[in-house]
């Protein structure tokens, strides 16, 4: 287990998908309805489906919208995710202590993180501040939403994995992550191996160490890139949980499909070539 203190620092750079449910308060003082004083409610853009609430100025063609936008097109297309009409709504406070007070008093229980994904049946909510990462932030966060708006339901692995894939700025058609990219390399070296089934057991997002993470995006990196085979596994898997919240394991089907995948995985991920690919850091 994960010990919360240390959240902050290296780890900071992983932000959290927190589903609530309407019958359970999940995280202690959090509840289904997020809605308290302090939230940023002075000026609104909407876009499609997304609203974005602020205390500053922002309009419709502000390249941060626009980006948001096109995001939604690519997970859309690149995923066969139907684009939904349900709202996402994103709360980007002007800095980063009105986020950190509004967050400490809203979900006293979660870790200090740059941002958060919290959704109900009630509303589909991204927090953040409109710090030097807010782009990176704010493509995981939106994409997390983006899931949870045409999925009856996401495994906490591949919700994050997704989310880290997409986090990657940059026009780079390849969306390597260089950091997880070199960090699982030196993993591999180290004797590290994957491991899909521990992923899929993993329920609580305190139980996510970083390189579980790291593991996640390799795991959806490579299902995308490494075939058209593998790609329609991941996009025929995605395709049930739109009506099926729970369609198995997806390691069972990788298994069926492809024998050694997990070797497979490790010669992908011991290959990686990445000249032109940007970092992105949480």
């Amino acid at each position: 287990m994960t010990d919360h203190s240390s959240l902050h620092g290296s780890w900071s750079r992983f932000s959290l998908c927190v589903w609530l449910l309407i019958t359970a308060a999940v995280f202690g003082c959090a509840t289904s309805s997020p809605h308290i004083t302090g939230l940023p409610a002075r000026h609104s853009v909407k876009a499609d489906q997304l609203l974005v609430m602020t205390d500053f100025k922002m309009t419709e063609d502000d390249p941060l919208i626009l980006e948001l936008k096109e995001l939604r097109e690519e997970v859309s297309q690149t995923l066969d995710v139907p684009m939904e009409n349900r709202r996402v709504v994103v709360y980007l406070f002007s800095n980063e202590n009105d986020y950190a007070t509004y967050m400490n008093g809203a979900y006293p229980d979660l870790p200090p993180r740059r941002a958060f994904f919290i959704g109900s049946p009630a509303e589909l909510a991204v927090y953040a501040f409109n710090g030097n990462q807010v782009r990176v932030d704010l493509r995981h966060e939106y994409t997390h939403g983006l899931l949870h708006a045409g999925l009856k339901a996401v495994p906490l692995w591949l919700d994050e994995g997704i989310a880290e894939y997409f986090e990657v700025t940059g026009r780079d058609p390849q969306r390597v992550n260089v950091e997880h990219a070199q960090r699982l390399s030196t993993a591999v070296q180290n004797g590290w191996r994957p491991d899909l089934r521990r992923l899929e057991s993993l329920e609580d997002v305190a139980e996510m160490h970083r390189l579980d993470y790291q593991e996640s995006w390799a795991w959806v990196h490579f299902l995308l890139h490494e075939s058209p085979d593998t790609q329609m596994l991941l996009i025929n898997y995605l395709r049930d949980l739109r009506e099926n919240p729970d369609p198995g394991s997806l390691a069972d089907r990788i298994e069926a499909e492809m024998p050694y995948a997990s070797e497979r995985l490790l010669s992908y991920v011991s290959g990686f070539f990445m000249p032109h690919a940007t970092a992105a850091s949480l």
